[in-house]
């Protein structure tokens, strides 16, 4: 089973490459496929520029060693501005490993005017990024990554890559309505902005290091309970040279059919910090957070969970459910839990309650630090 998977994720890759290069596209690579060699850092700072909510009245704390730094009022030194909350994702990470050091974009958020406004009242620095990775092909993750390109793609390295989960990134993906079988648009990652902007894309379904300080986990294996929840649809197929690579596909779905999305590209990003384990990012965990954790063990050969962070899709997810899935989290015995947008309110709760002394629920412009 397990090489019928992974001859069928060569084909898959071949395919989109093929289907790149007919469409005049030179901005693809495809990850390779052999084994890595995870590596490891002193210490990663994780600043929260794209989260759902801002709470001026946190306080600093530090949990099972990781430091949580909120940004106070979130107006920094002007007040007529104000850090912008929307439903989405963006992680600004910054690397140590001895006098190297390394940052990393990963996701975008919802819109370019959000992510903008909290870079300059945050005051990152994006000239220092060395690699972009967008986590999945919802809107939420890459809506802002355009319009930041449009700002800073000066100010960044000639040669800085976007690390992308598969093909599926590009494919047109669209909501259910209230009505069944009718559907609302939800967009598709554009790789001809991409390129315009001379942006290679890395598709990494296999497990790739990123800017030698961290790895993804490639494409994630489903071997948990865990199932994926009602979300999007999906359509697959290129019209000049916008959409996604479907020759690999079913006749369903090479008949254009809109079909349950299944995140066969979704990816996490993960770091291991030195004397403490794994910091697995599951920016929204539509295959299951403990699935996507299971895989950066698997990859990385690292048992040890030092922190679980990100979203994890399980806002929708009824009590019995969720109240599982919390305990089969507890079991990866993580010494943090740390849930951000589509985790839910619900699970923040659930969370507290079965693990009270490793939960940490951050803000929109929250900083963590994790290692030395």
């Amino acid at each position: 089973m397990a090489a019928t998977i992974e001859r069928r994720s060569f084909l898959k890759a071949s395919a989109a490459f093929a289907a790149g290069a007919a469409a005049g596209f030179s901005c693809i690579e495809i990850a390779n496929a052999g084994p890595i060699t995870v590596p490891t850092v002193d210490k990663l700072s994780l600043r929260v520029l794209i989260d759902s909510a801002h709470d001026q009245f946190l306080k600093s704390s530090t949990v099972q060693g990781v430091l949580h730094q909120p940004p106070g009022n979130g107006r920094g030194q002007d007040y007529r501005r104000v850090l912008h909350n929307q439903w989405g994702l963006s992680l600004f990470a910054e690397t140590q490993r001895g006098d190297e050091a390394r940052t990393i974009f990963l996701d975008f958020g919802y819109s370019p005017e959000a992510l903008i406004n909290n870079i300059e009242i945050l005051k990152v620095d994006p000239t220092k990024v060395n690699a972009l990775i967008v986590s999945h092909g919802h809107h939420d993750h890459y809506g802002g990554l355009t319009g930041f390109l449009d700002r800073y793609r000066q100010d960044l390295a000639a040669d800085v890559k976007l690390y992308a989960g598969g093909e599926d990134n590009f494919c047109h993906r669209v909501s259910p309505t209230a009505v069944k079988g009718q559907f609302t648009d939800f967009g598709q990652l554009d790789r001809r902005e991409l390129a315009a902007r001379q942006i290679t894309t890395v598709l990494c379904e296999t497990p790739t290091v990123v800017a030698d300080h961290a790895f993804t986990t490639g494409q994630i294996k489903r071997s948990s309970i865990e199932r994926i929840l009602p979300n999007t649809f999906v359509e697959r197929g290129i019209k000049d040279g916008l959409g996604c690579d479907a020759s690999h596909y079913s006749a369903a779905e090479l008949a254009g059919q809109i079909l349950p999305d299944e995140h066969v590209h979704e990816h996490a990003t993960c770091f291991n910090i030195k004397d403490k384990g794994l910091v697995v990012i599951s920016s929204c965990g539509h295959v299951g957070i403990v699935n996507s954790v299971r895989q950066a063990q698997e990859v990385s050969g690292v048992e040890k969970v030092h922190a679980i962070v990100g979203g994890f899709h399980l806002g929708p997810a009824p009590k019995d459910y969720l109240t599982q899935i919390v305990a089969e989290i507890g079991k990866l015995k993580p010494d943090v839990v740390i849930p951000m947008h589509c985790s839910g309110l619900n699970f923040a709760l659930e969370a507290q309650a079965q693990m009270p002394a490793n939960v940490i629920v951050p803000t929109t412009g929250s900083r963590l630090t994790f290692g030395a």
